[in-house]
């Protein structure tokens, strides 16, 4: 009898994320255990408890998913899962903390077709805010349009935090490639005055960009907002936009909502969660993987 596929999925936090678990199952898994409120230090008696329960043929049926709200945590606990296998005693591991590797990919990816559809221009050298950016989804968001080439600032309430994170991004994600800053809420009027690209990450319902800002926002591109409850991250963009005018903006700016960014997040999780039960050898999947495959789903859009 064929041994089952089994994922193993760690989360810090005290529930694992039912998202996460339908997205597995449908997925192909045929089973999703969870391992609530693990710490980093127990990674590697999880991970080895895991690798020797089965013989180097059962593993390719065995996985480790990787949960949770923290993005450093959960980068931290994909390295240390690395160390922790002893070939050919090796499985896959994905990390998707809050879905917010998946959905950032999703949000650089869609943002970077319409720049070229729309504008005929790439990530290279533009200038980003990512807006209420010092969670999961804006710290990644940043990190990737960053090494695209763009200038990115995080902008949060306090520019104190704002720095940090841009300095955590610099430093733990963007292998030495990124040179993100951090800014303050209060500056934004100066700031937008230059901004190609606006990424709205800030919690639901929180507008960050208002009908005032946008019409004062002479070079904007391409906003983007993951936001899908009332009121808009971004004034006169939608859920629905999928490239569609931003109303009010003279600049003639394109709007891109949380249902066009969320298509393009399920299909790139659903595709990395396949990878890691078809592939032949293990792999580690990160939000750089995330975003590869997302470019080409936002290109079928």
């Amino acid at each position: 009898m064929e041994k089952p596929y089994i994922l193993h999925m760690f989360t810090p936090e005290k529930n694992l994320s039912p998202f996460d678990v339908n997205m597995a199952l449908d997925a192909g898994w045929t089973a999703a255990v969870p391992y609530l409120q693990v710490e980093a230090g127990e990674i590697q008696a999880l991970v080895q408890d895991t690798i020797f329960s089965r013989s180097p043929g059962g593993l390719k049926r065995t996985g480790i998913f990787i949960g949770g709200r923290d993005a450093r945590l959960a980068v931290d606990m994909v390295r240390s899962a690395k160390k922790s296998m002893v070939p050919p005693f090796e499985v896959s591991v994905f990390a998707d903390p809050s879905g917010a590797f998946t959905t950032a990919a999703a949000m650089v990816a869609v943002v970077e077709r319409e720049l070229a559809n729309k504008f005929h221009m790439d990530l290279q050298g533009k200038k980003v805010l990512a807006l209420g950016g010092t969670g999961p989804v804006g710290q990644i968001a940043a990190t990737l349009a960053a090494k695209a080439g763009a200038t990115v600032r995080i902008i949060g309430r306090q520019l104190e935090k704002a720095q940090a994170v841009a300095a955590l991004c610099n430093g733990e994600f963007g292998d030495g490639q990124t040179q993100i800053e951090g800014d303050a809420d209060a500056n934004k009027a100066e700031l937008i005055k230059d901004a190609d690209i606006v990424f709205a990450t800030a919690a639901a319902g929180i507008q960050v960009l208002s009908a005032e800002l946008v019409a004062s926002a002479p070079l904007l591109k391409v906003a983007a907002d993951v936001n899908a409850v009332p009121p808009s991250g971004i004034a006169g963009l939608d859920a629905h936009h999928r490239g569609n005018p931003i109303e009010g903006s003279d600049s003639g700016a394109v709007g891109v909502g949380a249902l066009a960014i969320g298509n393009v997040k399920y299909k790139t999780q659903a595709a990395l969660l396949a990878r890691m039960r078809e592939t032949g050898k293990p792999v580690y999947l990160s939000f750089d993987d995330a975003f590869e495959l997302a470019r080409d789903f936002a290109r079928q859009l």
